[in-house]
């Protein structure tokens, strides 16, 4: 298709406008003595002239990624001095950097940006509330991090980009294999997640606060479709099931990772991207996120490259580090084999079970769920530093803890629903009975789930945010809730 110079390429039947230019959207490369290393990820129309960037040192040369659909996405790669941070101009507009590595540091966590259907026809105002919060909370105190811990593109509607796909969702589970996969499948996949995260980093919170602050993004289920995983083998190994998710895995990685899909950014360990966990270090600081998507399957959460992933990125971590664990599903989580018990036996529930199986504690990944527990205890009882888990994915805000052997305590901080409306009051209801009998996958290693602080339920059910602090070496934690306010600190 020809796109004339300045003028935008026609959308897909039945979306949105395309979105003609995009960014500077900045992605975390870690930092040391030499500097704080920096992505900037710009589109523009495809045949513009590239964007002029500069810093104080002078003009900076950016690279192509890939040109799609019309536009071409651009790169650069910024260091700014470690401690300070700096500033950033991209065609006359120039942006503010605050330095991660600092003694005093200030995190903003987010998961669930959306909702399952139709996200594209609400209220851009009443969507985006809370991230508007956000993005002014960040003009009047600079974060130094964007923690995105998973569901950043809700890209369900995938499902009705071509009348193929639709067929082939309409279709029991196990005969999805019977739909021919053909070029123009491919394309119109490929061309919904493009078009997708253009119209995600456009919006004008977020466009504010990733211009300014550097992103650590992790996919989870709805950056690919509902229950990416934890779906029957014939669905996801059938020509149109591995589309999607090839589609999806090339633009997470131009998206997300900000790198070329036939490359590996240096905080990617696994360079034969069957596993893409990151882990992001600052001095004193760890960041490490799991892939808990792309070798799911029924009966587990990760195969041997996540586990290789993780094991490395704990082994390699310095000793004393603070350790940010970003799980994109709980890993400290009420007890779920009855719920999944009435999902079997109950008629009607069939729909919850990939929900279900999704989760570490469900009686599919019991032995996992250990593995991944002891992993986690065992950093803070061989007295090596300490650790902090983060989540998202339920669409509540709550805590929990582990009891670690020698007496510490494992902090879990979940917050999620950045824009996902906030569920049915009886969603949170039955998850605190469930949290209520507790659950103790290893032992001697109690976990309590508990309300935030003065909070008068365990789960907090409002749209919300997370802000982690460090205060020369004290962690403390707040959530932000789109009802409630902020919540007293809570250290960590």
């Amino acid at each position: 298709m020809a796109v004339r110079q300045g003028e935008a390429p026609d959308a897909p039947t039945g979306s949105q406008p395309a979105v003609s230019r995009s960014g500077p959207i900045l992605f975390a490369r870690g930092g040391d003595t030499s500097g704080d290393h920096l992505r900037a990820l710009i589109v523009r129309l495809e045949g513009e002239a590239p964007p002029s960037v500069t810093t104080d040192s002078g003009p900076v040369e950016t690279v192509e990624l890939t040109s799609l659909f019309g536009r071409t996405v651009h790169a650069c790669d910024l260091i700014f001095p470690s401690g300070t941070g700096g500033s950033y101009g991209v065609d006359g507009e120039t942006f503010a950097v605050r330095s991660p590595a600092t003694p005093d540091m200030h995190i903003a966590y987010v998961s669930c940006n959306g909702q399952e259907e139709h996200d594209l026809d609400r209220d851009l105002s009443e969507r985006d509330a809370v991230w508007q919060r956000l993005a002014k909370e960040n003009l009047d105190a600079p974060f130094t991090l964007l923690l995105q811990g998973g569901d950043q593109l809700y890209a369900d509607d995938v499902l009705h980009c071509h009348p193929e796909v639709e067929r082939w969702q309409s279709l029991p589970k196990e005969e999805r294999v019977a739909v021919a996969l053909t070029p123009e499948i491919t394309e119109a996949l490929r061309r919904f997640y493009f078009e997708r995260y253009l119209i995600a980093y456009t919006r004008p919170s977020f466009a504010s606060l990733a211009a300014r602050v550097p992103s650590i993004m992790m996919w989870d289920d709805h950056d690919i479709i509902d229950g990416w995983g934890s779906h029957p083998a014939a669905m996801l190994q059938s020509p149109v099931g591995q589309a999607i998710f090839s589609a999806a895995r090339e633009m997470f990685l131009i998206f997300q990772l900000a790198t070329p899909p036939g490359e590996m950014p240096s905080i990617v360990s696994d360079k034969t991207g069957g596993s893409l966990g990151t882990v992001v270090r600052y001095p004193g600081l760890s960041i490490i996120a799991p892939d808990l998507r792309s070798e799911r399957q029924l009966d587990r959460v990760m195969g041997e490259a996540g586990w290789a992933m993780l094991d490395q990125a704990f082994a390699e971590t310095p000793a004393g580090d603070r350790i940010l664990v970003l799980s994109s599903v709980p890993a400290l989580g009420p007890r779920l084999s009855w719920a999944e018990l009435v999902a079997d036996l109950m008629p009607g529930t069939a729909e919850y079970e990939d929900d279900l199986r999704d989760q570490w504690q469900s009686r599919a990944h019991r032995s996992e769920w250990r593995r991944f527990l002891a992993l986690l205890a065992g950093w803070e009882e061989s007295s090596k530093g300490e650790l902090t888990v983060l989540s998202g994915e339920i669409h509540l805000a709550t805590r929990g803890e582990m009891r670690l052997k020698g007496g510490g305590i494992m902090h879990q901080l979940v917050a999620s629903g950045i824009s996902h409306p906030a569920p049915h009051s009886a969603y949170p209801r039955v998850l605190g009975l469930l949290a209520k009998f507790g659950e103790s996958p290893l032992k001697g290693r109690k976990i309590r789930i508990l309300p935030l602080p003065d909070y008068p339920t365990i789960y907090a059910g409002e749209r919300n945010y997370l802000v982690v602090t460090r205060n020369h070496e004290e962690w403390a934690a707040s959530w932000e809730l789109e009802e409630t306010g902020r919540t007293r600190p809570l250290k960590v």
